[in-house]
Order: C-alpha cells, then sequence, then structure tokens
C-alpha cells in the first residue's frame, strides 16, 4: 500500500496576508471597527477556535467577500484562563489560589492582541491600503505585516 504524506510546509505562503493589531478592544468592539472602516462584514463563527491541547480557545470573525474572493478572519491571539491551585501550606486554613494563564494562537508573536488573516486565493490586493485604514481607527495602538514564511506556528493560521 502506498502512504502519502501531506505536509504543512508544502502549502504556499504566499496565498495570504497576516496582520498584526495591537489594541486594548474586546474582540466584538474591534470586530465592529473593522466593519465600518474597511466596509466589511466580520461575523463572530458559532464556535471558537480551540488549540490543540484544548486549554484555550480563541473568539474567531470570519467574513467572505465574494465580489473580491478574499476571506477574512479575525481572531484573538491571546487566551487568559483562570485556575485554582490548592496550596499545601502550614497555615491554618486551606485556601486555593487563583492562577492566571496566558495561552497565545501564535506564541511567536506574545505582545500581539489580534490577528487579521486575508486569503484573497493567490490575487493581489493592496495591504498598505488596509494597514493605513486600520491605523486610522483611534483605539488602535499599531498595525503591522507578519511574514508568515518565518512563522513556525502557522499550522495554527488553518481554520477550516
Amino acid at each position: 500500500m502506498i502512504v502519502h504524506k501531506l505536509l504543512v510546509d508544502d502549502f504556499k505562503d504566499g496565498l495570504y496576508s497576516l496582520l498584526a493589531i495591537h489594541c486594548a478592544l474586546e474582540d466584538y468592539q474591534l470586530g465592529y471597527l473593522l466593519n465600518k472602516h474597511l466596509n466589511l462584514n466580520l461575523k463572530r463563527k458559532p464556535f471558537d477556535l480551540d488549540s490543540k491541547n484544548q486549554t484555550a480557545s480563541y473568539a474567531i470573525y470570519e467574513c467572505e467577500d465574494r465580489e473580491n474572493s478574499a476571506l477574512w478572519h479575525l481572531v484573538s491571539n491571546i487566551c487568559k484562563i483562570e485556575e485554582f491551585v490548592d496550596t499545601t501550606s502550614d497555615s491554618l486554613f486551606d485556601v486555593p489560589r487563583k492562577l492566571v494563564r496566558t495561552h497565545n494562537l501564535i506564541p511567536e508573536y506574545k505582545r500581539v492582541n489580534y490577528l487579521l488573516k486575508i486569503d484573497a486565493d493567490g490575487r493581489y490586493f493592496n495591504e498598505k491600503t488596509i494597514i493605513n485604514k486600520i491605523q486610522e481607527i483611534k483605539q488602535i495602538a499599531t498595525v503591522y505585516s507578519i511574514d508568515v514564511s518565518k512563522l513556525k506556528s502557522k499550522v495554527n493560521l488553518i481554520f477550516n
């Protein structure tokens, strides 16, 4: 029997753009502002994006632009999970301690709050124009393009 392997490195990196967004907004607020400024229709998907170890989940929004043959995804990069840890100490009362763990969808960019993935099916679109429009939003600190070919965790960007 012949076994065929499909490696993630076989996919072309140039088929989509990835933008990093730094801001303190909630995901629904950022989605609203991106819809308004970029003339999109981002809608939250019914299920969050789960990590491979099922401990973290990330809010994800999607917009299909049929006119330009593009698929837009807005996904949070940071997930904070509260855990209670039992402390074994010599105190009179055993009070569980609250611990907040932070997980990142793309660990190489820990400080990035949101990622905007634009899959244009290999068609050309002006990335600088999109970045400039996003930078016009007052609540956004900065936005820049990420070189996808240098990412170690690009597998996490496969949403379908």
